[in-house]
């Protein structure tokens, strides 16, 4: 029970910090707006998140091999917290980039260090499970967010959002400084020798493992194609779903506020219904079962939103594309999981997460750009191109069985295609 208690613990904190998030989500946009700039410029305001968390995953990931992780799960809320009340008292659209990046190095701190935590607490068979869990605990925070966004905005003018999740963000901060106590000592401890080569030391085949860079993981293409995968996903949630989708449904549609917060709260809930079952079913098949078909599957989503010239339809599209990216859940990270050993588990995760943030940092920026030249449709209808391309390349080129972590058998250059296959 010492685990499960571990990871409800670490679900809770989770659930404060992705509520904070997603209670801003429907309100940045239109609070960027408000200074009279151009939709590149409103998009920058994601992407000055993503930038922090891009820059801080991998020293984040190093840190937490070498320290621990608690401090992440303590100090990114604290640091959280200074960003988003810097946000919100913002008069001009530069105030509100440098305070959105202080807020994104809080994220980007934060969420390593939970990574790497759930990772520590589960057991090889229940990898998938357990980041389920707290990607669930990250869906729940995130469609709650909205709805209470919306309304604040709504009563007390788009700046209060960043106010209240200041708060909320402190009180955070001190739940884990309470609640979380430190795993690395007793993982280290509890796995032995047994994993300390890891898959990226070396081979046996010269009579024992040797000694590589610590970076051979990014001369994998396994690693690669994950890591593509997870380009396109974040390039669609920061791109598409959070800066292009609410100026259409704005512009467009009408949608207010409101309105925006009721429906990526109702889009939310979606993966809170399919990620426990994304879990089991990433632990019971390879994962490559589960990725390719839904990256597809968010794909055609997008692509539908791309064409919808009726609410109705625009919305179906954004509803395709929610349960892909649900069942996606877990299993990326599961798969990077496996092509590590535990010693690396902070290094790889930072990687893992960076590749995603470069889409955070990416697609805001050249999808406003994009849509400023064109249209926000050609805009939307680029990503959907993007994670189609993600998820056939996923397809071609990475392995669908992990490499064995036990007996350094991780070879960089990659297996081969297919999707059958039981997790043995």
């Amino acid at each position: 029970m010492r685990a499960y208690e571990r990871l409800i613990a670490i679900c809770i904190s989770t659930v404060m910090v992705m509520a904070g998030q997603g209670v801003v989500s429907p309100v940045l946009p239109l609070f960027a707006d408000s200074f009279g700039v151009s939709t590149a410029m409103v998009g920058a305001t994601v992407t000055a998140f993503g930038l922090a968390r891009l820059i801080t995953n991998v020293p984040a990931g190093l840190f937490a091999d070498r320290n621990g992780r608690r401090l992440l799960l303590v100090g990114g809320p604290l640091v959280t917290a200074i960003g988003m009340l810097g946000s919100g008292l913002s008069g001009s659209i530069w105030l509100l980039l440098a305070f959105r990046f202080v807020a994104g190095l809080g994220s980007g701190l934060y969420m390593t260090g939970a990574q790497i935590y759930v990772l520590d607490i589960a057991e090889p068979h229940q990898t998938a499970r357990f980041i389920a869990i707290n990607q669930a605990a990250l869906l729940v925070g995130v469609s709650i967010g909205p709805a209470i966004g919306g309304v604040l905005a709504d009563r007390y003018g788009l700046a209060s959002p960043f106010l209240v999740v200041a708060a909320a963000a402190l009180l955070t901060a001190v739940y884990g400084y309470i609640r979380l106590p430190e795993t690395l000592v007793e993982r280290g401890a509890e796995s032995g020798d047994e994993f300390a080569a890891g898959p990226l030391a070396g081979s046996e085949s010269s009579g024992g493992p040797t000694t590589v860079s610590r970076w051979s993981v990014l001369g994998s293409i396994d690693f690669i194609a994950v890591g593509l995968v997870s380009f396109a996903v974040f390039s669609i949630r920061a791109g598409v779903r959070q800066t292009l989708v609410p100026l259409q449904l704005n512009q467009e549609f009408g949608l207010g506020v409101d309105d925006l917060g009721a429906l990526f709260t109702a889009l939310g809930f979606i993966g809170i219904v399919l990620i426990g079952p994304a879990g089991w079913a990433a632990d019971r098949f390879n994962r490559k079962v589960i990725i390719v078909p839904t990256a597809l599957l968010m794909a055609v989503g997008i692509g539908v939103v791309s064409i919808a010239d009726t609410l109705t339809v625009f919305i179906a599209g954004l509803t395709i594309s929610a349960v892909g990216s649900s069942i996606t859940g877990p299993a990326p990270a599961a798969y990077v999981a496996d092509l590590v050993s535990e010693d690396r588990r902070g290094q790889a995760m930072g990687l893992y997460r960076t590749a995603g943030d470069f889409g955070v940092v990416a697609a805001p920026v050249v999808g406003g750009a994009v849509a400023d030249l064109v249209s926000i449709p050609f805009a939307i209808a680029m990503n959907a191109a993007l994670v189609g391309a993600a998820g056939l390349f996923f397809l071609f080129f990475a392995s669908s069985k992990p490499p064995d972590r036990r007996h350094g058998d991780f070879a960089p250059a990659g297996g081969g295609a297919g999707l059958s296959g039981v997790r043995r």
